[in-house]
């Protein structure tokens, strides 16, 4: 099966294309950006180019799989609707897929891992995970000093490497969710032809953005 892969929930504006079997994940084409103001104005045409490198059209997709978080509210809603839009044009499911477990699919394996994403605010989105890929724990927000290790030896994800001055764990690639890792984590669920789920954010905090109080007078009495 042919499967989108979409992402905006970190300052990466992420699409790609992939083949998905039982023998596991290749991908066809793929469009990247790391510009955290940008999502809105690259994301389509990402996934335009993704979809031709592919050598494939959008109605030649199966599913897509896309990053619902966690991330901040305003670059996460554009790969979300960009996702509901196209799944619903074209009549094919879409299923959420955790950023965190995006970025631990493609880490190294055989060790217990954090997955730390920047939250801005000197705080991380955060998971724990077991040495197979397991998610443990989590997702959370914290500050970097809060955050419980456990067993964890090593950390991944922008935030890890943005704190590693902080961590006694050793730093490691990916810092973003990457197409492949997306398509990864959502592996079962697709395979399974399982019915579409709802695309519901894990924003994990209140938005920045709050309802205006009483008007304030202008003129001073």
């Amino acid at each position: 099966m042919l499967v989108l892969a979409i992402d905006t929930s970190t300052p990466a504006v992420t699409a790609g294309v992939a083949k998905l079997d039982a023998a596991g994940v290749t991908m066809l084409g793929e469009r990247v950006t790391v510009d955290p103001r940008a999502h809105g104005e690259l994301l389509t045409p990402h996934v335009l180019d993704a979809v031709r490198e592919a050598g494939t059209t959008l109605a030649g997709l199966d599913a897509i799989a896309c990053g619902v978080g966690p991330g901040p509210y305003t670059g996460l809603r554009s790969g979300m609707a960009t996702a509901a839009a196209l799944a619903h044009a074209l009549d094919i499911p879409a299923y959420p897929v955790c950023g965190l477990d995006a970025i631990a699919e493609e880490a190294p394996r055989g060790e217990p891992l954090l997955v730390m994403t920047d939250a801005r605010r000197k705080e991380v989105y955060w998971a724990a995970y077991d040495m197979w890929g397991v998610r443990l724990t989590g997702p959370r927000v914290d500050r970097p000093a809060e955050v419980r290790s456990g067993e964890a030896t090593a950390a991944a994800g922008d935030g890890a490497r943005l704190y590693a001055e902080t961590l006694t764990l050793r730093v490691v690639e990916p810092w973003y969710p990457s197409p492949a890792g997306l398509v990864a984590a959502a592996r079962k669920t697709l395979l399974a032809g399982a019915p579409a789920e709802l695309l519901i954010p894990l924003y994990l905090r209140r938005p920045d953005a709050v309802e205006p109080t009483a008007r304030k007078r202008v003129i001073a009495p």
